[in-house]
């Protein structure tokens, strides 16, 4: 009686066992355990070099209108990669002033709303524009990183001081010494007037101009996915 109670009590748990390892096979995967996902976060502050697919100037721009760069350099954090280079970075226009006929620089402000890695696997971000070290004549100012142009008062007065010679040697071959300063004083007030009615130059980014794009606040990412974007970045690198 021993024995068939030991057989029993055998056969018993090792139909417990399949039982609930069939149950276990049973629940959907949606409702298993999973592994929590990695997270890399790419810190407020962070400056990622950027370079502009197209160029856009405050001449035919409108506010709205797409900006399309990508990543120059990897950005990197404690041997991890945040950023590969070769990322795709989407923007967009925010706002644009056209210089002034008589006072008033051109200004361009934009600010950068996505990463789309080699991968694919894309991330919102808030991000603006800190430096523009690939652009001649502008300068960037305040938090949100308008880019201005610079200002033109050496044009200025090259226009008048050339149409004021002009007048004086029209006026000396008309009049003597008196014909000369009547003619200065004439050409000086009409290169007065050209520049006050000329507009000032425009802020033109050239498609290849690099920018240094600031992250405005902490953006997490998947550090798998990002991993793997990496390592599909350099793949790509290599082979072109």
């Amino acid at each position: 009686m021993q024995s068939v109670s030991k057989t029993l009590l055998a056969l018993a748990v090792a139909c417990s066992a399949a039982s609930g390892l069939a149950q276990d096979t049973s629940t959907p995967l949606s409702q298993r355990q999973k592994a929590p996902e990695s997270k890399l976060t790419i810190p407020a502050g962070a400056q990622i070099l950027v370079a502009l697919k197209s160029a856009i100037s405050t001449k035919s721009a409108k506010v709205g209108d797409p900006v399309y760069a990508s990543t120059s350099f990897p950005s990197v954090q404690n041997e991890k990669v945040l950023v590969p280079a070769g990322t795709y970075v989407q923007g967009r226009i925010s706002s644009i002033t056209r210089p002034g006929r008589v006072k008033g620089r051109a200004e361009l402000l934009i600010h950068f709303t996505t990463l789309i890695y080699p991968s694919g696997y894309t991330v919102l971000l808030p991000g603006a524009v800190d430096n523009v070290p690939g652009a001649e004549h502008s300068t960037v100012k305040g938090e949100e990183g308008t880019i201005q142009q610079n200002g033109e008062k050496g044009k200025d007065a090259a226009t008048v001081a050339g149409t004021a010679a002009t007048g004086t040697l029209i006026g000396a071959g008309a009049g003597g010494l008196k014909g000369a300063g009547i003619g200065a004083a004439t050409g000086g007030a009409l290169g007065l007037a050209i520049a006050m009615l000329s507009r000032g130059n425009d802020v033109r980014l050239d498609a290849g101009t690099s920018i240094q794009m600031v992250i405005q606040r902490e953006v997490n990412v998947d550090a798998d996915r990002v991993e793997k974007s990496a390592m599909r970045g350099e793949y790509v690198r290599v082979e072109q």
